[in-house]
């Protein structure tokens, strides 16, 4: 059985930079047991451009 965890990176306006620093946030997931999954990016803005990002990781339920 896993556990799942959601991290949403926003991201700027006019740029579409993260942010945060989505490396950061997946090592110090990983330091805690977390497996990146899949990276979501959602496309609601116009011409489908995502506003952010979803990081999406599991582990192993304790």
């Amino acid at each position: 059985m896993y556990e799942h965890k959601f991290v949403k990176v926003a991201l700027s306006k006019f740029k579409l930079k993260p942010e945060q620093d989505y490396h950061q946030i997946v090592y110090d997931h990983e330091k805690e047991g977390w497996e990146l999954v899949q990276v979501f990016a959602p496309g609601i803005k116009s011409y489908g451009m995502p506003s952010f990002y979803e990081l999406i990781f599991k582990r192993k339920k304790q």
